[in-house]
């Protein structure tokens, strides 16, 4: 039976697949676990074996599949008998009966999780260690901002890739037997998938596919909101689906909405590649008329000789609430990823110095998918043209360290070299011990934007910064300062 080519049935959440399967063993014995791995993994309706004996039926073995959360296994084995004594069988009743269960879990799960789609998440420990960990936790916050549901994480110890299943059959068979019993329709693993390893991920468990960057393309087109920023997320979708345009499976799928499925992908996933190549040169011109306002912009700027602080760090780390605190205007970031697209521009004094201002910048993140590296640089360039960097750490993070390297590495991969002041953040949400450690190996100021703590010292070292790299203290530098 596991050779057997299964039709794509009418599958859904809470609907097997229409289809039934019954084929002959020649010899005696019931059904095999590979004949019950068929039965799953295609979530049939049922899956008989009818044994022969000389030419004539015999014994007939019938499984369905069981309601996930049942104590027994991912199905149900009914006792073996003359294949005529289930001719008078309610197959059909029987059917109705497991669907009527599963729709009445959905409900429930809705209840309880409201209308976010629930996903396995995946990462691969390939001897990171607690590295691992914190990535997989990571994810876990990734789905959460993309509206998704994370019901389990699952951690696979794998030195060496399986090129074809990334982690390998047998345990995407696990994964697809946790997901039914968690009521999860999708699989996000942590790890950028080859577009080879998508489509047999998918085809192996019948479930919708995602990978790290398919996750965080989304979270950017679910952010972005004028036109500037369309264009980066949409520039960058379409180049992570351009080598990717082989068949149509779940993952390149619009049909059922969900994560992944924001942005361009809605009308542009059905096009030939001449066509998205095409529409990714236009974007590419567009967003050049948009570098090309940003940098007269930014000529304008150093005529007036107006210094300029901008503000990096890692996703969520509290950039745009430290801004509006320095700048004292506007309204707290969110406590989201990649909250902030659009670069936001204000006004600001600093005593000593005078008139400055303050710019944001996009989070930054752990492998950093380079599509969105590409389409946001003209939008980077904001940093490489600042006078002065404020990164921004938050010190209530467990792994704040590794998040300051990886700010750390990605700047210099921008080739940014401006002095930078380092601000931790959150100090209200930090351990003791923690903000200590942190002040011991990297210095920096400690502040809570929320709750104006450290503000002020950290105006003083910012105008203390911009004096030692030369700009020159404006006539009004002594105007009264913020408190």
């Amino acid at each position: 039976a596991k050779d057997l080519p299964i039709p794509e049935g009418a599958r859904g959440e809470w609907r097997l697949s229409g289809f039934r399967l019954l084929h002959t063993h020649l010899a005696k014995g019931g059904l095999s676990r590979p004949d019950l791995t068929v039965l799953f993994l295609n979530r049939l309706d049922s899956l008989a074996a009818l044994e022969v004996e000389d030419g004539r039926p015999t014994t007939l073995h019938l499984a369905f599949l069981s309601p996930p959360k049942a104590l027994e296994e991912d199905w149900r084995i009914l006792p073996p008998k003359p294949y005529f004594q289930y001719l008078e069988f309610d197959h059909k009743a029987e059917v109705e009966a497991l669907e009527e269960e599963l729709a009445r879990q959905a409900r429930v799960r809705e209840l309880v999780d409201g209308s976010g789609e629930r996903a396995i998440l995946v990462g691969v420990d390939r001897g990171e260690g607690p590295e691992a960990e914190a990535y997989l936790a990571e994810l876990a916050e990734l789905t959460r901002t993309a509206g998704g549901v994370p019901v389990k994480k699952v951690l696979v110890f794998r030195p060496h890739l399986d090129p074809r299943y990334l982690v390998g059959l047998g345990k995407l068979e696990e994964l697809k037997s946790l997901a039914y019993h968690e009521n999860a329709s999708t699989l996000i693993f942590g790890l950028e998938l080859t577009p080879t390893q998508a489509r047999e991920i998918e085809k192996a468990t019948g479930l919708k596919v995602l990978d790290r960057t398919q996750l965080i393309l989304d979270i950017f087109a679910l952010h972005a909101k004028t036109p500037e920023a369309q264009t980066q997320v949409e520039l960058a979708q379409l180049r992570y689906l351009l080598p990717r345009l082989v068949g149509k499976g779940k993952e390149l799928s619009r049909l059922g909405g969900g994560i992944g499925t924001r942005g361009p992908g809605e009308t542009k996933l059905e096009v030939d590649r001449r066509r998205l190549q095409e529409r990714i040169a236009h974007l590419s011109h567009k967003l050049q008329e948009y570098t090309r306002r940003r940098e007269e912009a930014r000529r304008q700027r150093k005529r007036r000789g107006i210094p300029l602080i901008a503000v990096v760090g890692y996703t969520n780390a509290g950039k745009t609430t430290l801004l509006q605190a320095l700048a004292r205007g506007g309204e707290p970031g969110e406590d989201k990823f990649f909250a902030t697209l659009r670069p936001l521009t204000r006004r600001g004094f600093l005593p000593g110095v005078g008139e400055v201002l303050f710019t944001d910048t996009v989070g930054f993140i752990r492998q950093m998918p380079k599509e969105l590296l590409t389409a946001f640089r003209a939008t980077l360039e904001e940093v490489r043209e600042a006078d002065l960097l404020i990164h921004v750490l938050d010190a209530s993070e467990e792994g704040a360290m590794g998040r300051y390297r990886v700010v750390e590495e990605l700047l210099a991969e921008l080739g940014v070299e401006a002095p930078r002041v380092l601000a931790l953040s959150k100090v209200d949400r930090a351990a003791p011990y923690d903000l200590f450690y942190l002040r011991e190996k990297l210095g920096g100021v400690p502040v809570s934007a929320l709750k104006g703590t450290g503000v002020s010292e950290l105006r003083e070292a910012l105008a203390e910064a911009l004096l030692k790299v030369g700009v020159r203290p404006q006539p009004w530098a002594q105007a009264p300062q913020y408190t």
